[in-house]
C-alpha cells in the first residue's frame, strides 16, 4: 500500500522519470549499434583485409578487452564525478572512435587491421561508463517497484538497436561500402553528445520535475540525492577493502557469473550471428541485416515483458528475490533452445528458434535491475562497473572461442552448443549461488 503524500507534494505528479528512461533507451540503442557495426560489415571487411575466422574473432574482441578493463575505473569515476558529466564525455569519445573506423579502408592491409583493432579498443574504453551510468540514473530516478521495468527498457535497447540500425547499416554497406556505416553511426552519436547536457539532470536539479514526483520516487526507494550529492567519500581515493568485500560476497559473485553467461549470448548476437546467417545459411549481407531484426524484435519484446512482470510481482506483494529470479530463470531456460538450430535445415526454422531464444534472453535480462537492488548506496557505480566487467569478459572470450571452434570444425554447430550451455549455467548460478536478493551493507565504509 502506497504511503500518503505530504501536503507539499499533493499536486499531481510530473512524469519526468519516463522522459529520462526514454533518453537512456535511445542512447543505449546508439551505443549497441556502434559496437555492432563491425559484425554487420564483417564479411566485407574480412574479404578486403584477408582475415580468417580466428583473426576476425580477435578483431571482434578488441572492443571487449578495454570495455571490461575500464568498467571498474569508470564506475569509480561515476561515483566521484557523477553520471551526467562522465556520460557526456563518454558519448562524444565513443562516437568519434566509431567515425574514425571508416577511415581505415584505404590503408595497407596489416596497417588497417592494427589501426582498426586500436580504434575498437578505444571504443570499448569510451563506452565502459555507459551501463553503470544507466544503472545509477535509474536508481536515482525510479522507485523499487518501477526499477525492473526501467532497467529492462534501457537494457532492451540492445535489441531495438538491431531492429532499427541493422537494416540501415546493411543497406548503407550494400549501396556505398562498409566505410560509410562507421561514418553514419559516428555522426549520429556526435549529434547526441552535443545535445546531452540539456537532456538529463539529477532528480532535484531537473527544471521540469515537481515535488510530488520527487516524494513519490524517494518514498518508493529511489535514491534521489545519489547524483546531486556525488562527491568523494574517501579522501584517500579508491578503497581496496571495499573492492575486496564486493568480490567476496556470494550473492554478488553469483550475479556476476550469471551476467558473464548472459553476455555470452549477447556477444554471439553482436559479432558472429550475421556471419552465421551469411556463411552457414547462405544469406546476403543485405538479407542478413533484415532477417536479424526478427530475433531482435523478440528479444526487445521479451525484455519489456520481463521487466514488467518482475515489477508486477513486487506490486502484488511477492518477495524481491522471487520477483527478480522467476523471469530470469524462465527466460534463460528458453534461451537454451538455440541449440536446436543444429537440427533444422530451413532458414525460417532457424530464425524461429533464434527468435524464441532471444525472446527468452530478453525476459531474463534483469541483471541491471538486480544490481540496482543490491548495490551498496555509496558505491553503486563501482558495483555496476564490476558487474559489467565480469559480464563483458564474455565479449573477449566469446568471439575468440567461436573463431577457434569455426576453424577447428568448419561449422557453427559447436558454437551454438557453446552459447546455449552458458544460458544453462546462468540458470544454475541464480538458483544455487545468488541466494536472497537484497541491498548489501558494506562493513569497509
Amino acid at each position: 500500500m502506497s504511503l500518503p503524500l505530504d501536503p507539499a507534494a499533493a499536486a499531481p505528479r510530473t512524469r519526468v522519470r519516463y522522459e529520462i528512461v526514454l533518453i537512456l533507451f535511445l542512447l543505449t540503442s546508439i551505443n549497441y549499434a556502434d559496437r555492432a557495426t563491425l559484425s554487420i560489415v564483417g564479411t566485407a571487411v574480412s574479404k578486403q583485409l584477408g582475415l580468417d575466422a580466428v583473426a576476425m574473432g580477435y578483431l571482434f574482441s578488441a572492443f571487449a578487452w578495454s570495455y571490461a578493463i575500464a568498467h571498474s575505473p569508470g564506475g569509480w569515476l561515476l561515483d566521484r564525478v557523477g553520471s551526467r558529466r562522465v556520460y557526456g564525455w563518454s558519448i562524444g569519445l565513443w562516437s568519434l572512435f566509431t567515425l574514425l573506423q571508416g577511415c581505415v579502408g584505404g590503408l595497407d592491409g596489416k596497417v588497417a587491421v592494427m589501426i582498426l583493432f586500436g580504434l575498437r579498443f578505444l571504443l570499448g574504453a569510451a563506452e565502459a561508463p555507459s551501463f553503470p551510468a544507466n544503472a545509477r540514473i535509474v536508481t536515482s530516478w525510479f522507485p523499487t517497484a518501477e526499477r525492473g521495468q526501467a532497467s529492462a527498457i534501457f537494457n532492451s535497447a540492445q535489441y531495438f538497436a538491431t531492429v532499427l540500425f541493422t537494416p540501415i547499416m546493411g543497406w548503407i554497406a550494400h549501396q556505398w561500402g562498409w566505410e560509410y556505416v562507421f561514418w553514419f553511426m559516428g555522426s549520429i552519436g556526435i549529434i547526441f553528445a552535443l545535445a546531452w547536457p540539456k537532456l538529463v539532470y539529477p532528480p532535484r536539479e531537473h527544471p521540469r520535475v515537481n515535488q510530488a514526483e520527487l516524494t513519490y520516487i524517494e518514498r518508493g526507494g529511489g535514491l534521489i540525492d545519489l547524483e546531486s550529492a556525488t562527491k568523494p567519500t574517501d579522501p584517500s581515493g579508491f578503497r581496496w577493502a571495499v573492492l575486496g568485500e564486493l568480490l567476496r560476497n556470494r550473492m554478488l559473485l553469483g550475479i556476476y557469473l550469471s551476467q558473464y553467461c548472459i553476455t555470452t549470448i549477447t556477444w554471439f548476437f553482436l559479432t558472429w550471428f550475421p556471419i552465421y546467417l551469411v556463411k552457414e545459411r547462405g544469406l546476403s549481407i543485405l538479407q542478413a541485416g533484415f532477417v536479424a531484426t526478427l530475433p531482435a524484435l523478440c528479444g526487445f519484446g521479451g525484455g519489456i515483458l520481463g521487466g514488467w512482470f518482475s515489477d508486477w510481482l513486487i506490486r502484488r506483494g511477492h518477495p524481491l528475490t522471487m520477483a527478480r529470479k522467476l523471469p530470469i530463470v524462465a527466460g534463460l531456460l528458453l534461451s537454451v533452445s538455440m541449440v536446436a538450430c543444429n537440427y533444422v535445415n530451413t532458414s525460417w526454422a532457424v530464425i524461429a528458434l533464434m527468435s524464441l531464444a532471444f525472446f527468452g534472453k530478453g525476459v531474463g535480462s534483469l541483471g541491471w535491475a538486480v544490481i540496482a537492488d543490491t548495490s551498496p548506496k555509496s558505491v553503486t557505480g563501482l558495483c555496476g562497473g564490476l558487474f559489467n566487467t565480469f559480464g563483458n569478459t564474455a565479449g573477449i572470450i566469446t568471439p575468440i572461442a567461436i573463431g577457434y571452434i569455426l576453424k577447428a570444425t568448419g561449422s557453427f554447430n559447436w558454437a551454438l552448443v557453446y552459447v546455449s550451455a552458458h544460458a544453462a549455467l546462468a540458470v544454475v548460478s541464480y538458483l544455487l549461488i545468488v541466494g536472497e536478493i537484497k541491498r548489501l551493507e558494506l562493513k569497509s565504509l
